[in-house]
């Protein structure tokens, strides 16, 4: 059975661009990638002094569990390049798996959905621009709304439109 997923992108090392277009394109090894969200340049979260990030998201849809789908994507991150320095640190590419569909797990090895969101405006943003009306499953409240609600503060500029799934 098919699965609507929502997958955060982030980056700050390198050609962030580019290596995000390569994020999508292995992510059509396991999912049909549906929507890519316009880039959007944010200052860093956490950690001290680093370059700006570029955030995006993308709706996917996919048959894989939501374990097995955190495990490609830290599969992917590590393809490209990702180096846990130190956590918030700088970093090439991050994956992270935002909403499954409407399920809400806690688990030690997987939280979904994701527990920032809410207070997060470069998450909040591409996944309202992907999906407005989207609830989310542990809040009952639309992205839409939470996106109203955030405090916000990171999100500098809408860079972009969107990245094509293709890579192209």
């Amino acid at each position: 059975m098919s699965a609507k997923a929502f997958i955060g992108l982030g980056g700050n090392l390198g050609d962030v661009r580019a290596t995000f277009k390569r994020a999508l394109k292995k992510l059509e090894g396991f999912a049909q990638v549906e929507k890519v969200s316009s880039l959007y340049r944010s200052k860093h979260y956490g950690f001290g002094d680093q370059p700006d990030f570029l955030n995006a998201a993308a709706l996917i849809t996919t048959e894989l569990e939501p374990l097995p789908l955190l495990a490609e994507l830290q599969e992917i991150e590590n393809e490209l390049g990702k180096r846990v320095i130190r956590e918030n640190g700088p970093r090439a590419i991050d994956l992270d798996l935002l909403l499954y569909g409407d399920l809400v797990i806690k688990g030690d090895a997987l939280e979904v959905p994701h527990p920032g969101i809410p207070e997060r405006d470069f998450v909040l943003l591409p996944l309202a621009e992907l999906d407005a009306d989207f609830r989310h499953p542990g809040l009952n409240r639309s992205m839409r709304q939470l996106k109203s609600e955030c405090p916000g503060g990171y999100v500098m500029r809408k860079e972009e439109s969107a990245i094509p799934p293709s890579g192209g």
